[in-house]
């Protein structure tokens, strides 16, 4: 699937739990359609028939093998990308993605699977991202922010000795197109440092000009009769 061309951008936002990922995706996204882009936001575990038996676990994550589990997480990302993800892509459309393939690469690697292994097998049928935003932030602060902002209870997934491990996890992780982000700063920095990112990515697959104008947009105004103008 990664070698593959396409006229769409994938773009995924990964982290572990509490790192402002849903506030960045926003922010982005609006910044993109402001731009005339086509954006498809869309996240994982998605809404589908796995997604919600994946989302069940956050309560009971015992209720099933760590082998069902990542089955579980496999079939939902197989209908993700069917339904939603390669669709858009043909058409030419900026996919933003919460969560991809690496976060299960993460959590399940923290639960003893090889997470190379499980790219691996991913690869196989999902796309390869064109743009990995690895925002990081410590466990610490991601735990505090959850109990802070959402006044909940930490779910299965969100304890913070679990975090501690998925974040280990994502730190040996790898790619030319996996970038960094320093989760620690404020909203509007964070977001600039993703904005500069994005920018740089669009540029390279001629999907946004220099001069932060998309490429698609522009050549419907050099299209344009001087008189219609």
């Amino acid at each position: 699937m990664g070698g593959q061309k396409r006229s769409g951008c994938l773009i995924v936002l990964e982290g572990i739990d509490g790192t402002g990922k849903s506030t960045q995706i926003a922010l982005l996204a609006e910044v993109l359609r402001q731009d005339g882009l086509e954006v498809v936001v869309t996240r994982e575990p998605t809404e589908g028939v796995y997604g919600q038996q994946i989302r069940r676990l956050y309560q009971n994550r015992e209720s099933v093998s760590r082998h069902e589990e990542l089955a579980l997480f496999l079939a939902d990302r197989r209908e993700h990308v069917e339904k939603v993800i390669a669709p858009a892509l043909e058409q030419g459309k900026v996919v933003i993605s919460d969560r991809y393939y690496f976060s299960t690469a993460a959590y399940q690697g923290a639960v003893g699977f090889d997470p190379e292994d499980i790219i691996r097998q991913n690869e196989l049928f999902a796309p390869v991202p064109d743009l990995v935003l690895l925002i990081e932030l410590t466990p610490a602060q991601a735990v505090r922010r959850i109990e802070q902002y959402r006044q909940e209870s930490l779910n299965h997934f969100e304890q913070e000795e679990s975090l501690r491990q998925v974040a280990k996890v994502f730190a040996s992780l790898h790619r030319d197109y996996l970038s960094r982000v320093d989760g620690s700063l404020d909203v509007g920095a964070v977001h600039a440092q993703i904005v500069a990112q994005v920018n740089s990515c669009l540029v390279a697959k001629q999907i946004r000009c220099s001069g932060n104008v998309s490429c698609q947009v522009k050549a419907r105004w050099l299209c344009h009769d001087p008189i219609e103008s």
